[in-house]
């Protein structure tokens, strides 16, 4: 038989399975029909028995309805169809009908062959259908219903949900979908019953209300809605915070006074808000005139209660409660509140107690103070037993677990004055609670009767005794007798039913409680049938069910019981198992899956549950057996024309048809070829068939089909196919192998593989290598032909051996260079892609965990990889693996090495010093730890250095010791010493501590320096003395000596240690005294001072006490010199300055500097030029004396010089040589620094005695800026030069060998990023974005690590894309842009990408090509005519300008040789003549009167190393040319740097500049002079030391007109290596800043302004300058305006001074209008225009250039070129 499916014009299978043929022909009852089903979820199938059709003439019928429906459900938006099919003749007609109305038209309903076809029903279309079916002979109807479904949807609102604990919450369920549906709600998963805090409301339960929530109501709430076979469900979260209420603040307990007001306030936060109420010593306080309630919420949602009371008085007093409730619970804050007044009781009232239960009798106070409560019962007081206790404090008594015996009258009696006491009396009554005797209910059967008693054993009457069920008084309806006699209470029932089941409650009240006892009631129920089984038929192989179900109380078992065949029963019981074929459904009947014959006979359904007699009954099962074959015909070979025979056997219900087909074709037994016989054995069929069988010829088989199933590294799985086996059984097949180069003479082959198999296994396979295949099939005629042959590549498998050679080089003191080469090429098993090497520190047994880091393949003999951040000198043991695609190999044999010595890391700790003597201290340390010394300990290094009285340090001295404690010997007795300890290895010194001080002990002092006694009378002597040079200690005091020698006495004078002069009194005159002097520390007298011999005399001559000597102090302090002279008169002071040409002149007497009246000399706010000689002169009639003081003004120290000195890629070691400690020592520098693109500066302090520092910690690539400054006892000095240094590393690169693609398809692209190099820094971030080429949208991603591989997914297919990565380090970052295509889905590659062009030329005929063509070279001649025409224009006016500058430059020679006029001339010329040049955009503005031209030409002038020397040639008349620069002020901080070192950067701080090629500079000017000309005096200079020349003649003026000169001075030194930038502009700011802050001092400069700017040219031509170079080498030419680096102000790190300081900080401002600097020589032109000029500036007729500059221009004005290394080629613009 065929499939009737494929006829569908003529075959309609109808709804209930039936099959409709339409236009029956005679054929059609030739075939033979059968019915298949499979079941849709086990894909089981069964076949019906095969039917006949009979075709017969037609004959005139009505209508017969062959297919129709009474119900249809569907579901909306879906089809359906409503079948309606009906035979008769002539052939039917239809109509349909919708709720008695003809069906209007609609595109969705369309009638079929079988019925009503309806497309997407809708809600609308539910309704009665009627199908109208008639011809001439009749009509016949279908009617039916059809109901279009909604999916269900459930909503639960509100949304959201928060209560507090004891609130209400009401949820509502909103179905939609359907009207009639049924609902369930259900909590956390778990269903909700109704209950005495829920409660559901609605037709179908959709609302539900909890009352009183818990903590356990909180959760997810769900409503569920069903309808048959649709569900929906929604949920909310019902969140419930902890509403009970808290008290935030309260009142405390306090004391006042009466009349005074109260206020009490309760703060309390709860959900819902609470309420307060307020009490008095247990009694509410009422609202009245005098006590006023309030509360209010905050807008946190927090309750605010008052209580205010005014006037108070003593009643007032007493014990306040403020209690708060809501919903979900009480909670209360009390305290007392003492109103003064006499104490007194309040009134009690009497108090009943529970016995059994704790009860408390409070005796309440008002006034105050009192003094004591106490309690007494019977006169006694209280506690006398365990269960009393009184709480004297506030007068509360408790009774615990009261009896009885604690009833009577208690008194309590309080101390409200020392002698006075007040007494109340309260009665406490005790009752007792009833207690009821448990009972229970025995076990009762229905229509039994019940009795129970309630017996009250104890507690106070009177009694009442209730009775409930279920928590409800008992209904009268269910007959339930209750008797109350007494103290008892019994129940009655007279006849049990189940509606008595429940459990029943025993209440019994009285005045001191309520008791209750419950006991459940069953009623049983014996079991009987709601459904007997009935004798039933059953289908062979089809399910039945046994029908039975009981009912009874408790639950009834039923159990089956089975006896075979329909004799007399016996029977057993059926087992049922788990998953067997007869299974017990829960309402008890029996389910039989697959009947079978052995399953007829007699089946017992019995019920039973423990209550009466067990019930049962029985029914007959019959198996009905359709028919069957039970055997089939062999097949068997024949040959040709030999007979044939076949039999089957077959049964079932009889009657039984037999018949054979041959082909699906019936076989007709008449033919002379067919015999077939039927005979009936023993109720069996026998069939028996004889035929002819044609002779099947045999031959060798085809070869098979052959594929590969899997490959593996080492196997390969094969899968065949076999084609014509020759017409004979295939006896094997034979599979041969063999490696690609390899002959099939050496092949591998398996034999005899079985027939039976379609698949093989080849194995012993070598990895990553290629084989051919092919098999060949046999039988017993011969083998096939080989198969067709195939070609396979093994997979790749991990490598079978380690990398060779592997060998350890330790480069530094963290990191070790590990090198190998790869494993032998046979055991390599794939290609090496990359390498695992693992490292560990090294131990023994090996205890450390390997750290492992991939690295990818290069190809090369040799593989290496430096290993990184590695402990110091530390041995590791490294170990590697090679890997494929398929895993790693085996490892290597552990390499041991151990990298570099280095310094320690860390500092000796716990150093002691300890001063043994005078000149000893004993030191002692702890021993670096073993894991910090990083090398091979050394020694200790000990720094120490006096820190000397004048604050100066003394010598840094060193000693070594290999001990941990050491004794420094020959110290200055008495001096604090500062000590610092180190350790030391080969690689050098570590840490050092941090400084500790130590002080000698004290010694007897040295001799006093200096003595000098003078006569100030006929009777009296000054003697004046210096201190000792060694004072050994604190001096206590001084003794002065005076002794006679005629005859010989000698006094002795004490003076206090603070003074140095002393006057002896009531000396004889003229006779001769000798003096000394003798200082005095607390270890004893010191030596004698040298004898001076003196006389008393009348006439005493002026002497000074005042020794010479030097006077040191620091800048900017007010100094006093003094000058202490005696002599009879008194003398005369006077006081000198000692010049440069050696005559001494007076000192000038101004408001700075004065002269007082006991001979001091006093300079206030003293500076660097007061420095020098000062000679103090006293002179009377009768002599003269003199002294000499040098004035030494210490200023804060030079800059240092701050080298680098080595750098990683984390740390950069600086150096530095000290600068001049400006007469003071140094105490400390400062180092700081900054990231190049950052404004933050950080800071360290270093010791005076290192002149080295490593930072650590550094970013790597990344570059940074230092600074230094030193520190004296002035204050800090100029901060050095600004370098810059760059630790190791660079931005990421990808390398231009790696394909950035591994692999591409249709929707997916492999990306290989093993092309990326790190640039030696680790990657931070890893950016890629990619889009269509035609799309605006860029989809990212982003990580922090940078993987071997990524794979964009989901693309479009045919589609190109545009890509771009950026990388990133802290050195920089690094991007990449590509496009790609992705394949057709057949893998085949898509057109190039064409760029976009005008559609409309795409589609231009040839004509309009040729006009294109026309159009483009006509375009091209005229720009080529109107370029040529700008570039003639261009050099016409340029010609033009040329000498029009030449004219300029000449009138401004002739101005220029005017500079030899008057001073007035010259200010008038300055006021006329103004050249204004600015850089980098240079103008050349030449002024005069009133006109102004600006000259737009280019010129170069050229500058030789002649002109860079007039640094020290001042002119001594003021050049009028004034350089106007913009600078930016700013009072702190960095200042801004206007160019970079690497140019194309953000002038105002520095981002991510990049170094190139392109990025050296080179500078001039890293020192500035600051020249002051004077028309009649020779410019004063400020150098190096600030020390300003003696000022001008009195009288001069100063004008806006005068300038001050800035030259240059060259410095070869500032440089910059391949890691190091030094900024020299630094120097030229701090310099100029500090003349500046002196000058501004200066009375005559108050009003003057500067400007302090830098200028240079930036040099593209190379990135590196070698230190020592000249800097004239590179050459200076500036192209273009735009040009960066060429001026700029330095960007220096704050100074690192006082507050006080900062106000003197010079502040760069802009230039004003006719303020006059002058130009550096390598900016000026003077130096061309009075080349040759005299000293004395004679004037020239014209300007003129020398010969040799003339020479080196050539006919535009412009430098040739020239191979002179200093020449310098500047153009002004």
């Amino acid at each position: 038989m065929s499939s009737v499916s494929g006829h569908r014009q003529r075959y309609l299978i109808t709804s209930t399975g039936a099959l409709y043929i339409v236009d029956v022909l005679p054929e059609d009852g030739l075939n033979n029909y059968r019915c298949t089903t499979r079941h849709r979820y086990t894909g089981e199938s069964r076949q019906s028995n095969s039917a006949r059709l009979i075709v017969s003439d037609p004959t005139n019928a009505e209508p017969a309805i062959l297919d129709g429906f009474d119900h249809k459900e569907v579901k909306i938006n879906h089809r359906v169809q409503l079948p309606c099919k009906a035979s008769g003749f002539p052939t039917p007609k239809y109509r349909w009908l919708k709720d008695n109305s003809p069906l209007e038209p609609d595109s969705r309903f369309r009638q079929t062959i079988s019925g009503l076809l309806i497309e997407n029903a809708q809600p609308s279309d539910s309704g009665t259908y009627v199908c109208e079916v008639w011809n001439s002979y009749g009509n016949a109807e279908v009617m039916g219903r059809m109901y279009v479904k909604q999916p269900l949807k459930a909503m639960v609102s509100p949304r959201k949900v928060k209560g507090s604990v004891g609130s209400k919450v009401s949820l509502s369920c909103s179905v939609s979908g359907s009207d009639e549906y049924e609902l369930s709600w259900y909590r956390n998963g778990e269903i909700i019953y109704p209950g005495n805090s829920v409660r559901f409301t609605g037709l179908n339960r959709e609302n539900i209300i909890i009352e009183g929530m818990t903590k356990s109501d909180g959760g997810a709430y769900q409503c569920f809605a069903r309808k048959g076979k649709m569900s929906a469900q929604d949920f909310v979260q019902v969140i419930l915070e902890d509403g009970t209420p808290k008290i935030l603040s309260s009142f405390s307990e306090k004391v006042v006074n009466p009349k005074e007001p109260l206020s009490l306030v309760c703060n309390v936060k709860g959900t819902p808000p609470p309420r307060c109420s307020w009490s008095l010593d247990d009694d509410p306080v009422i609202k009245d005139a005098h006590h006023h309630l309030g509360h209010y919420e905050t807008h946190e949602g927090h309750v605010v209660s008052q209580l205010n009371v005014t006037h108070t008085q003593v009643p007032d007093g007493g014990l306040y409660r403020c209690t708060c409730s809501n919903s979900a619970g009480v909670v209360y804050h009390q305290a007392r509140i003492n109103v003064r007044g006499l104490a007194s009781i309040r009134p009690m009232k009497n108090i009943t107690a529970i016995a059994g239960r704790d009860a408390f009798v409070h005796c309440r106070v008002i006034g105050y103070p009192y003094y004591s409560i106490k309690w007494y019962k019977n006169s006694v007081l209280l506690p006398f037993n365990h269960r009393q206790r009184a709480f004297e404090n506030n007068g509360t008594l408790k009774l615990s677990n009261v009896q009885q015996v604690d009833a009577g009258e208690y008194n309590c009696r309080v101390m409200v004055q020392p002698n006075k006491m007040e007494n109340q009396s309260v009665h406490v009554q005790v009752r007792v609670p009833p207690y009821i005797q448990p009972f229970e209910f025995q076990r009762f059967t229905i229509g039994q009767r019940v009795f129970i008693p309630c017996v009250v054993m104890s507690g106070d009457r009177p009694l009442d005794i209730t009775w409930q069920k279920d928590g409800r008084p008992i209904p009268a309806s269910l007959g339930v007798t209750v008797d109350n006699i007494d103290f008892t209470s019994s129940l009655r029932i007279n006849n049990l039913t189940p509606d008595h089941n429940g459990n029943y409650t025993c209440i019994a009240r009285n005045e001191a409680a309520v008791v209750e006892h419950q006991s459940q009631l069953i009623v049983r129920v014996p079991p009987q049938f709601v459904v007997q089984p009935e004798n039933q038929d059953g289908i062979y192989g089809k399910t039945v069910t046994l029908n039975c179900s009981a009912e009874g109380y408790p639950p009834p078992t039923i159990v089956w019981e089975h006896s075979k065949g329909a004799g007399v029963p016996q029977f057993q019981p059926i087992l049922l198992n788990s998953g067997s074929r007869i299974q017990l459904l829960s309402n008890g009947s029996l389910l039989i899956k697959h009947v079978l014959e052995d399953d007829s006979g007699f089946y017992l359904c019995k019920v039973s549950n423990d209550v009466g007699a067990d019930v049962s009954k029985s029914m007959y099962l019959t198996v009905k057996i359709p028919a069957m074959i039970t055997s089939y015909p062999n097949t068997t070979l024949a040959t040709q024309g030999e007979e044939k025979k076949m039999s089957c056997t077959a049964h079932g219900e009889k009657p039984i048809m037999v018949r054979w087909e041959k082909e699906e074709r019936i076989i007709n037994p008449e033919t002379s070829r067919y015999v077939v016989t039927v005979k009936e054995v023993s109720s069996r069929v026998y069939c028996i068939f004889l035929g002819i069988i044609q002779l099947t010829v045999q031959e060798p088989p085809d070869p098979p089909e052959v594929e590969i199933r899997e490959v593996k590294d080492r196997t390969i799985a094969l899968r065949w196919t076999m084609g014509f086996d020759g017409n004979s059984p295939i006896t094997g097949y034979d599979i041969e192998c063999k490696n690609k180069s390899a002959s099939w003479l050496s092949a591998q082959v398996t034999k005899d593989v079985s027939p039976q198999l379609n698949q093989a296994t080849i194995i012993d396979l070598h990895p990553s290598s290629t084989y051919n295949i092919r098999m060949v099939a046999k039988n017993i005629i011969g083998n096939s032909n080989p198969s067709n042959e195939l070609t396979i590549t093994t997979d790749e498998a991990a490598p079978d051996g380690p990398p060779q050679d592997v060998t350890l080089e330790p480069t530094s003191p963290q990191s070790i260079k590990v090198s190998w080469k790869p494993p032998q090429k046979h055991l390599q098993n794939g290609v090496i892609r990359g390498y695992q090497v693992g490292y560990r520190e090294y131990s023994p047994g090996g205890s450390h965990q390997f750290t492992i880091i991939s690295v990818d393949s290069t190809g090369d003999t040799t593989e290496s990889i430096v290993l990184d951040n590695l402990k110091k000198f530390t041995q590791y043991s490294v170990v590697v693996q090679a890997a494929n695609r398929a895993g790693t190999g085996p490892s290597s044999q552990q390499v041991v090495t151990k990298t570099l010595e280095d310094v320690p890391s860390r500092s000796p700790e716990n150093v002691l010093a300890v001063a043994k003597s005078p000149e000893v201290i004993s030191l002692s340390w702890m021993s670096l730890p073993r894991e910090s010394l990083n090398g091979n300990l050394q020694g200790y290094r000990v720094i120490y250095w006096a820190n000397l009285p004048d604050g100066e340090l003394g010598e840094i001295r060193n000693v070594t010791t290999d001990q941990p404690s050491l004794e420094l010997n020959g110290l200055e007795k008495y001096t604090n010493y500062s000590i610092q300890v180190l350790a030391f290895t080969n690689a050098g010194d570590g840490v050092r501590s941090e400084q500790i001080y130590v002080r000698t002990k004290e010694d007897v002092p040295g001799p006093p320096a200096g003595v000098k006694a003078a006569a100030n009378s006929s009777s009296a002597v000054f003697v004046s003395w210096l201190p000792p040079l060694k004072l050994n200690g604190i001096i206590r005091k001084y003794i002065v000596f005076c002794s006679n020698l005629h005859p010989m006495v000698m006094s002795e004078f004490e003076a206090s240690p603070d003074k140095y002069f002393y006057m002896i009194p009531n000396l004889v005159r003229n006779r001769q005294y000798s003096v000394w002097v003798v200082a005095v520390t607390a270890a004893g007298h010191g030596n004698n001072s040298e004898k001076i011999t003196v006389e008393p005399l009348a006439k005493a001559p002026a002497r000074i006490l005042t020794f010479n000597g030097t006077v040191t102090t620091p800048w900017m302090k007010d100094i006093v010199l003094p000058c202490k002279a005696v002599g009879d008169p008194p003398p005369t002071i006077k006081w000198l300055k000692g010049n440069t040409n050696g005559t001494p002149t007076p000192v000038i007497v101004d408001g700075r500097r004065s002269v007082q009246g006991n001979g001091s000399f006093i300079i206030r706010t003293v500076k660097a030029e007061d420095s020098g000689n000062y000679s103090c002169v006293a002179s009377n009639n009768w002599g003269s004396d003199e002294i000499t003081l040098n004035l030494q003004v210490q200023v804060p120290p030079d800059q240092p010089r701050l080298t680098v000195t080595k750098t990683t890629t984390t740390s950069i070691t600086l150096s530095w040589i000290p600068g001049d400690n400006g007469g003071s020592s140094i105490r400390g520098y400062i180092l700081q620094y900054s990231e190049d693109n950052s404004e933050q500066w950080g800071s360290f302090p270093i010791s005076p005695s290192e002149r080295s520092y490593r930072l650590e910690n550094l970013k790597c690539g990344t570059w940074y800026k230092f600074t230094l400054t030193a520190q004296n006892a002035v204050g800090p000095g100029r901060i050095s030069e600004i370098i810059e240094a760059k630790t190791h590393g660079k931005e990421p690169q990808f390398a231009k060998e790696h394909e950035i693609f591994t692999s591409i398809n249709s929707t997916r692209a492999r990306l290989n990023l093993a092309g990326w190099n790190n640039g030696g820094c680790p990657i931070t971030s890893f950016i890629l974005e990619y889009r269509a080429v035609d799309s605006a949208t860029w989809t990212t991603a982003q990580r922090t690590s940078l993987t071997k591989s990524y794979i964009l997914y989901d693309l479009q297919e045919a589609t190109w894309y545009e890509l771009q990565m950026k990388v990133t380090n802290s050195a920089g970052s690094a991007e990449k842009r590509v496009t790609f295509a992705t394949l057709n889905a057949d893998g085949s590659t898509i057109p190039p990408l064409l760029k976009t062009g005008d559609p409309i030329s795409d589609n231009m005929s040839g004509s309009g090509g040729l006009k294109m063509v026309v159009t483009i070279t006509s375009v091209l001649v005229v720009a080529v005519l109107v370029f040529i025409m700008l570039m003639v224009l261009k050099r016409r006016r340029r010609e033009q300008r040329l000498k029009r500058l030449r004219d300029y430059l000449a009138g401004f020679f002739s101005l220029h040789s005017k500079n030899t006029r008057t001073p007035d001339t010259v200010n008038k010329q300055q006021q006329t003549l103004r050249m204004h040049i600015d850089i980098p955009r240079a103008q050349l503005l030449i002024e005069e009167r009133d006109t102004m031209e600006t000259i737009d030409d280019r010129s170069t002038v050229l500058l030789t190393d002649n002109d860079f020397g007039e640094t020290n040639k001042q002119k001594s008349s003021t050049v009028t040319h004034t350089v106007h620069y913009q600078s930016l002020s700013q009072a702190t901080g960095p200042l801004v740097d206007v160019s970079d070192a690497r140019p194309g950067t953000n002038p105002t701080a520095r981002r991510t500049a990049k170094a190139g090629p392109a990025a050296a500079r080179s500078r001039y000017a890293s020192q500035w002079t600051l020249n002051r000309p004077h028309p009649t005096s020779s410019s004063h200079t400020l150098t190096t030391d600030w020390r300003l020349p003696t000022p001008r003649a009195t009288g001069s003026v100063d004008k806006e007109s005068d300038s001050y000169s800035v030259s240059p001075s060259q410095d070869t030194d500032r440089a910059r290596s391949s890691m190091v930038s030094t900024e020299s502009a630094s120097s030229t700011y701090e310099e100029l800043a500090r003349a500046y802050e002196h000058a501004k001092m200066e009375e005559q400069l108050r009003h003057a302004k500067f400007t302090i700017t830098e200028c240079f040219i930036s040099d593209t031509s190379s990135e590196q300058m070698t230190a020592g170079t000249n800097d004239y080498t590179d050459s200076l030419t500036s192209s273009t305006p735009s040009e960066s680096g060429i001026c700029r102000f330095t960007a220096s790190p704050p100074k690192p001074q006082d507050v006080s300081r900062v106000m003197n900080m010079a502040v760069p401002k802009a230039h004003r209008p006719g303020e006059l600097v002058h130009l550096p020589p390598y900016l000026r032109m003077d130096f061309l225009l009075n080349r040759g000029v005299g000293a004395a500036g004679e004037s020239r007729g014209a300007a003129k250039l020398s010969t040799s500059q003339e020479s080196l221009l050539d006919s535009r004005g412009h430098l040739k070129q020239s191979n002179n290394p200093y020449a310098k080629s500047y153009t002004l613009v």
